[in-house]
């Protein structure tokens, strides 16, 4: 009798893991899902990520309605995604991040903003040493130039690592960034792929099988 009730609670305790893990995996998906329709709103937008800064693009973060609160002191929090260009001109399947930072100055009120930060080289998040590095620390950042085209605006030195775009409420937004933290997220990683992997081993593993996955490597790849 006795046997028989641990098997019973066994079973339950499993039948919750598993239930956890869809929906934890739903979730996930559902960032793929908003990170891909955040990308296809800035490409609609009449001052949008420039042509020629997308051309030379090796790697791209999203993370949608990503929450920038201050009074006097303010804070970010935010997760979402993370793709680099293969050598074959292809894109990675997605590697989840998630975004904290504080900042000091005269600000108020929350606001929620969709965020694009854009790399110049893909090694900056494929040889990453660390599962986590600072904007304006490790990284040089800049706010992004815009326009269909370079006359459209100014800096095409592009001297800059990473250049930021975000867009709060159909327009396109400043947002300070330097002090920011990225960190790979390994926990959402896992619950998505089903198994326990590093970065770099996604962005080099073979293209997911995914609907989330397939159209978000559409749109970017339709970005120009």
């Amino acid at each position: 009798m006795k046997i028989t009730k641990i098997k019973g609670i066994l079973f339950i305790c499993a039948g919750l893991f598993l239930g956890l893990s869809v929906n934890a995996q739903d979730k996930e998906q559902k960032k793929i899902e908003s990170s891909t329709e955040v990308l296809t709103q800035f490409s609609k937008m009449k001052e949008s990520i420039p042509s020629e800064l997308l051309a030379v693009t090796q790697g791209i973060i999203v993370i949608p309605k990503l929450i920038n609160a201050g009074f006097v002191v303010g804070g970010k929090r935010g997760k979402g995604i993370a793709v680099v260009k293969m050598p074959d001109g292809s894109w990675s399947n997605p590697v989840f991040v998630t975004m904290t930072g504080g900042s000091i100055g005269a600000q108020i009120g929350v606001q929620s903003v969709d965020l694009v930060l854009v790399f110049r080289h893909r090694s900056t998040l494929t040889e990453i040493k660390k599962s986590s590095f600072t904007l304006g620390g490790d990284l040089s950042v800049a706010a992004g130039p815009v326009g269909r085209s370079s006359t459209a605006n100014t800096d095409y030195k592009l001297e800059a690592e990473v250049y930021s775009y975000s867009r709060s409420k159909g327009l396109f937004a400043g947002i300070t960034l330097n002090g920011a933290s990225l960190n790979f997220d390994a926990e959402a990683d896992q619950y998505f792929y089903k198994k326990a992997m590093s970065a770099h081993a996604i962005f080099n593993s073979p293209p997911s099988s995914s609907p989330a996955v397939k159209q978000l490597k559409e749109t970017l790849t339709s970005m120009k």
